[in-house]
């Protein structure tokens, strides 16, 4: 009987992308570009969702 893999959790937000860092065009002394990290702010930097649990609805 085959086995069915767990759904992974990705954030919807980021994608799974939860960290990315962008250039500034700057240059240090040594030669190396500036650069700024930015992280997701719906994951906070960890590219997973948090377990939802489903909502009651009362009729």
């Amino acid at each position: 009987m085959p086995q069915h893999a767990p759904t992974a959790r990705i954030c919807r937000d980021c994608d799974g992308f939860a960290a990315v860092v962008i250039t500034t065009g700057s240059l240090h002394r040594d030669g190396t570009r500036v650069t700024l990290r930015v992280t997701c702010p719906a994951c906070k930097g960890t590219g997973t969702a948090r377990r939802v649990r489903p909502m009651e609805v009362a009729a």
